[in-house]
C-alpha cells in the first residue's frame, strides 16, 4: 500500500464495515512505517491489510476483503502471506483483535491456528454502544 492507494482502500473500507477505519488511520499507518498491502483484481481493490512490526512480534491491525469478494479465498491467501512476511521480519508470534460478532473473521483465524489469549472490554464501537475485542495470538 502506498499513499496513492489510501483513497481506494478507504472507499473499500466504507463498503466493508459499519464502523470503518478513517482515511487518516490508513495514512497515519503508512506514515508510521507500518507494513501495508493492497490486493487488486484489475483496478478494483479486493483486499488490504496493515501490520505493525515490533520486537519479535507482529500485530495485525487490519485485514479486510470487500463484501462482494468474501468467501473466495482472498482472506486466507492474504493472511498466509502476512504470516510469511512476519516470519521474514523476525517475528515469533502474531497478535490481532477480532469482534466476537465477526464469526467469519474468527473462523479464519481459528483455521490459521490463532488462539484467544484475552478480551478487551468495550474495545470497538457498535450500534448498541461498545463491543468487546477478542485478543488472539499465534506462534510463528
Amino acid at each position: 500500500m502506498r499513499e496513492f492507494d489510501v483513497e481506494a482502500v478507504y472507499a473499500a473500507e466504507l463498503r466493508t464495515y459499519a464502523f470503518p477505519w478513517s482515511r487518516g488511520n490508513f495514512a497515519d499507518s503508512l506514515q508510521a512505517g507500518h507494513s501495508a498491502w493492497v490486493g487488486c483484481l484489475g483496478q478494483m481493490v479486493v483486499a488490504y491489510a496493515v501490520m505493525m512490526m515490533g520486537f519479535e512480534e507482529a500485530e495485525l491491525l487490519n485485514i479486510s476483503v470487500v463484501p462482494e469478494m468474501q468467501r473466495q479465498g482472498f482472506g486466507s491467501e492474504l493472511l498466509d502471506y502476512l504470516l510469511d512476511r512476519a516470519r521474514q521480519f523476525g517475528a515469533k508470534r502474531m497478535l490481532l483483535e477480532v469482534r466476537p460478532g465477526n464469526p467469519s473473521g474468527r473462523g479464519l483465524y481459528q483455521r490459521f491456528e490463532f488462539c484467544q489469549i484475552g478480551r478487551r472490554r468495550g474495545y470497538y464501537p457498535a450500534a448498541s454502544g461498545r463491543e468487546d475485542a477478542l485478543v488472539m495470538a499465534r506462534t510463528l
